[in-house]
């Protein structure tokens, strides 16, 4: 388990991260989502113990990372946003290298090192080069390293910037056959990507979270409207424009004329579903349907609106 209580991080006058808490249970992967410099590498850098917070505590499993920085760091694989390899060594060479600094070798490095090939896909690029692998396959290496102690949990900085599309779905469905069992956290800015990987959603902006919660969750809350379109034929100006008179929970915002087609644009609460009445509504008034299209809230119109542009120092 992770507790972060009134987390906060200076940079001189500048606030990187404004006193956030969150809570994060063993056996969720958790997407840490916010903009270029909203702050999320510098919480990850504080929970992880790499960088001193101005004040607030961490803490995992029960220790507090001031008095237990070390006993915490053997419990956390820490994959940073710049993946730090070298590229002159063998795979093999490297992971023996992380390994024996974590204090693993001889016969406990030979079992780490197959159970971490087998889980990031390495077998067959164990004894290449590290600067011979492709990006993805160094995407896996970092995570590899990460994992070489078995670690109750994982905190991945941008796992996938970078990554070609094939690459970024065999990066996604590893970091999930981890989240089975391990506690995940990982962070951000590719909003389809969390929301593909993730059971739970935290956003930061400006060094404040400001959202928590599932995709499902943070859709409803912060985007409660659906938007229809109508496409139709034979719809006079006057049948239009009587829409919301006759059925009052639906909300007309614009309509276009092309050629001998009119589309039509409404908005209604996603509790409600007019359509059934507004289906009957355009027989009556002898309009044609050609189609009716909702659309419903994703995460990229939850996170254009929560968020604002301008970076901080995070």
């Amino acid at each position: 388990m992770i507790k972060v209580t009134q987390l906060r991080k200076n940079y001189g006058p500048v606030e990187a991260v404004r006193s956030i808490d969150f809570e994060i249970s063993d056996g969720e992967i958790v997407g840490f989502l916010g903009a270029n410099g909203a702050g999320k590498t510098t919480t990850l850098k504080m929970i992880t113990g790499y960088l001193a917070p101005t004040s607030g505590t961490v803490e995992v499993n029960g220790l507090n990372i001031s008095d237990s920085q070390l006993e915490i760091q053997k419990q956390i694989g820490y994959l940073p946003e710049t993946n730090p390899l070298y590229g002159e060594m063998s795979v093999h060479e490297y992971l023996e290298f992380i390994a024996k600094i974590r204090g693993i070798s001889g016969k406990d490095f030979t079992a780490a090192l197959r159970r971490v090939v087998s889980k990031c896909g390495l077998k067959g690029v164990v004894h290449k080069s590290v600067s011979a692998c492709s990006k993805g396959y160094r995407q896996r290496i970092g995570l590899a390293a990460a994992m070489i102690h078995d670690p109750d949990i994982l905190i991945l900085d941008e796992p996938v910037t970078g990554l070609d599309p094939n690459q970024i779905v065999e990066i996604r469905e590893l970091i999930k056959d981890l989240g089975r069992e391990k506690l995940v956290l990982m962070s951000s800015h590719i909003l389809q990507e969390i929301q593909a990987t993730v059971d739970r959603i935290l956003i930061i902006d400006k060094g404040e979270i400001i959202a928590d919660g599932t995709s499902e969750e943070l859709m409803t809350n912060f985007m409660g409207k659906v938007k229809l379109t109508l496409e139709v034929k034979n719809a006079s100006e006057e049948t239009i424009a009587a829409v919301s008179g006759k059925i009052p929970e639906i909300t007309l915002l614009s309509s276009e004329q092309e050629s001998d087609i009119t589309m039509i644009h409404f908005e209604y609460g996603r509790e409600l579903d007019p359509r059934e009445a507004l289906f009957h509504y355009a027989v009556e008034s002898g309009w044609i349907i050609l189609n009716m299209t909702p659309h419903t809230a994703n995460l990229e119109d939850v996170f254009r609106t929560m968020t604002s542009s301008g970076e901080t120092n995070g």
